[in-house]
């Protein structure tokens, strides 16, 4: 998941080993498939038509404007290929789901009619992600030590704009707050780039855990003083709530969040957090200061 090539051959071959594997089950009532990434939820279209049953297209995020936005593609050429298959794939679907409102309008200006839409917004599993005392043995194992702990939890893609955390990082240790860290805990393409900026800077006070099993994710959440949301500044990202909100709330675990729009609308009537605007590094600064 490195680079366009390989990420492409990585969507690529998924699609191709979904639709292999689907022709061997017993024909379904119905098939569900999601997007991201886009090429998942061709494999499902093509199993539906297979099938000669319903399909549901379930979208988290809007293609090819999200892996524009973040430059994950540049040629134009490109660009309009996939803007002809994500049309083509919004035809096939019997009726699309979605995670969020801001989600509606972006698919109703693809030509999918308010009629075939349904949101089903994210959510979070009550009884796995609740308040915690601090996981003092995720902090030890982590060299945490008694530092506040400003956690960013998720994928460290492209979208996520985790330079903000570097920046942020350095004027910290600048500013000699040492008793501030960052905890970035996850994977993606990337994580490398950011431990090799960290490392040329000297930064101690980020942690990179890499990935993690599912059961010490919540022990990271335990472990946190505060929670990062971030994404980078673009206004397809105004109409997103990232999943990773529902978690950190669910944890009682304050938000400091650089999204605008729709997410930052919920952390300030929940009075769950700190917004502030995304790739700022001052701005993020201040508020884990203020945290």
């Amino acid at each position: 998941n490195r680079g366009v090539v390989r990420r492409t051959l990585n969507y690529l071959s998924f699609m191709i080993s979904a639709w292999l594997a689907g022709r061997r089950l017993a024909r379904p009532d119905l098939v569900i498939a999601t997007s991201p990434q886009f090429f998942c939820a061709w494999a499902g279209a093509w199993l539906a038509r297979k099938y000669g049953t319903l399909f549901i297209l379930e979208i988290r995020d809007i293609w090819p404007e999200a892996i524009r936005t973040v430059g994950a593609v540049k040629g134009p050429g490109i660009i309009r290929f996939l803007e002809r298959l994500a049309k083509k794939l919004y035809e096939r679907a019997d009726h699309v789901v979605t995670v969020g409102e801001g989600h509606v309008e972006q698919l109703i200006k693809h030509g999918v009619s308010a009629e075939r839409i349904t949101v089903i917004p994210n959510g979070v599993d009550l009884k796995v992600f609740v308040p915690r005392e601090t996981d003092e043995a995720f902090r030890y194992r982590f060299r945490l030590d008694k530092s506040f702990v400003c956690a960013y939890i998720g994928t460290v893609g492209m979208a996520a704009g985790l330079d903000v955390v570097i920046g942020a990082a350095v004027q910290l240790k600048t500013a000699g707050r040492h008793d501030i860290r960052f905890l970035v805990v996850g994977d993606g393409a990337e994580l490398e780039t950011l431990q090799r900026t960290a490392a040329r800077a000297g930064l101690g006070n980020i942690i990179f855990t890499g990935r993690l099993d599912k059961i010490l994710v919540v022990s990271a959440f335990a472990a946190s003083d505060a929670c990062l949301v971030h994404l980078r500044k673009a206004d397809l990202f105004r109409h997103v709530i990232p999943s990773k909100i529902y978690e950190a709330a669910a944890m009682a675990r304050p938000i400091i969040l650089g999204v605008e729009g729709r997410a930052a609308e919920m952390i300030r009537k929940a009075e769950a957090g700190i917004c502030f605007e995304p790739e700022n590094v001052r701005q993020l600064t201040e508020s884990v200061i203020e945290m």
